[in-house]
């Protein structure tokens, strides 16, 4: 393969991973394109590189239609939290991992929605139930169980008291909702932040999956106290 045509391919494939930025980091760009000419020019690699940009491609492709095909529903997620989500949420700013870097590097309000991990049913008595350690981001206020679509008082009470100390009752300061990717609990937390009249509200989807997968810092979690309720 003469050089032009290496030249020509390389910008092909190099312009279809920067057509899927939301999954490859943008600053690591020039390294992705020294490393694709590269293995392009090698004649040894050029099939395992075609094939894993174009697997690249149709993931991130598909990926985007299933997030698009995701209607917002009317109220809250009520189940399958675990799913894939809209790419809105009315009312709110709907962040990427590089936005969000942004809000946190500016000491913007972070709160995890992420729930505990409920104790299984069929552990023997006696046995000691450890919780799983969560990591998120720093900084954050962990307020879990407060994203499920329907919630007891108490647990309403807790959510509501807990914005309002993160906010010291600041309806406009911004605030970010987060879980991990592909988990509702974000999304109704962030909802249910404009429902009680908050008007600065963003939703992050990719949560601390996205954050981790950026290389950015993630810190051991402890839940709100209760003393917020």
């Amino acid at each position: 393969m003469n050089n032009s045509h290496d030249d020509a391919a390389c910008c092909w494939v190099f312009g279809l991973l920067l057509a899927t930025d939301h999954i490859v980091d943008r600053a690591r760009c020039d390294a992705h394109r020294d490393l694709i000419a590269r293995a392009w020019r090698d004649g040894r690699m050029i099939k395992p590189a075609f094939v894993a940009v174009i697997c690249l491609v149709t993931f991130a492709g598909s990926s985007v239609r299933s997030q698009e095909s995701v209607p917002e529903p009317a109220g809250y997620r009520v189940d399958q939290y675990r799913a894939p989500t809209p790419a809105t949420l009315t009312g709110a700013q709907v962040l990427t991992t590089a936005e969000a870097e942004l809000h946190w590097n500016n000491h913007t309000i972070f709160v995890d929605v992420l729930a505990l991990s409920p104790r299984p049913a069929n552990l023997p008595n006696g046995t000691i139930w450890r919780e799983k350690t969560r990591r998120d981001i720093p900084g954050s206020i962990w307020l879990p169980n407060t994203g499920y679509g329907e919630l007891a008082a108490e647990t309403e009470n807790y959510f509501r008291l807990g914005l309002e100390r993160v906010t010291q009752s600041d309806g406009a300061k911004l605030q970010v909702f987060y879980c991990l990717r592909e988990c509702w609990m974000s999304w109704n937390a962030a909802k249910r932040a404009l429902a009680l009249g908050y008007k600065n509200v963003a939703w992050y989807p990719d949560g601390t999956d996205g954050w981790e997968a950026a290389g950015l810092p993630l810190q051991e979690a402890k839940p709100a106290p209760p003393s917020v309720q």
